[in-house]
């Protein structure tokens, strides 16, 4: 089930299904088991449902902002599906980024929060209708910075909506064994539960290269 806060309201209907994500990520996976990737790889599995339903609300000239598990996000904003891929068989796997449709990515944890933070007040002072999205997950969520950037957003009326993917690990260890309590998110943050199917990084198989 996703959270999504009242004021949101759907744009467009998005057409990939969740086969598709699916049958995206076994490409990847394949290829990483051949050998052919050469560098990391963090793969999605398990919160198809959820995206695409998020995804209904992201308009196609709207900013996101992901992190280094972003495969599934690139593709829902449009970015082409052969040059996504090509992209991560070069090895930029945690840093995909295109201009149009908007997208941004980064495997720095929380690194991408003061870019769309940034964006999101370029959009106001032009006086645009676009949002930007921010994808993160419930590790990230409880970083300092983004504490800081949430608050400064909605002070000053932002245009920066907030996505928290809540898998309950922050990396590889248990994120309420990490941080001693769950994730409570305000009620103008998406927000969604999922069971990562995938290990953290990699396929959970030994590759020689």
């Amino acid at each position: 089930m996703v959270y999504i806060p009242d004021y949101l309201k759907k744009v467009r209907e998005v057409t990939i299904t969740e086969q598709e994500l699916i049958d995206f990520e076994t490409e990847i996976k394949e290829s990483y088991d051949s050998g052919e990737i050469l560098a990391p790889i963090h793969l999605s599995k398990g919160n198809e449902k959820q995206l695409i339903e998020i995804f209904q609300y992201v308009h196609k000239d709207d900013w996101v902002f992901s992190s280094w598990r972003n495969h599934y996000h690139a593709l829902l904003h449009g970015y082409p599906h052969r040059e996504l891929m090509d992209d991560i068989i070069c090895g930029e796997s945690m840093s995909t980024n295109y201009i149009n449709p908007n997208f941004y990515s980064s495997a720095i944890v929380g690194g991408i929060i003061p870019l769309a933070l940034g964006v999101s007040m370029g959009l106001k002072r032009k006086n645009s209708d676009r949002r930007v999205w921010c994808f993160i997950g419930d590790m990230t969520f409880h970083t300092g910075v983004f504490s800081e950037s949430y608050k400064y957003a909605k002070n000053f009326k932002l245009p920066l909506q907030f996505v928290v993917e809540d898998n309950n690990l922050s990396v590889h260890t248990p994120t309420d064994v990490t941080w001693g309590d769950t994730v409570r998110v305000s009620n103008d943050v998406v927000y969604y539960k999922y069971k990562m199917i995938y290990p953290h990084h990699g396929t959970g198989s030994w590759v020689n290269f």
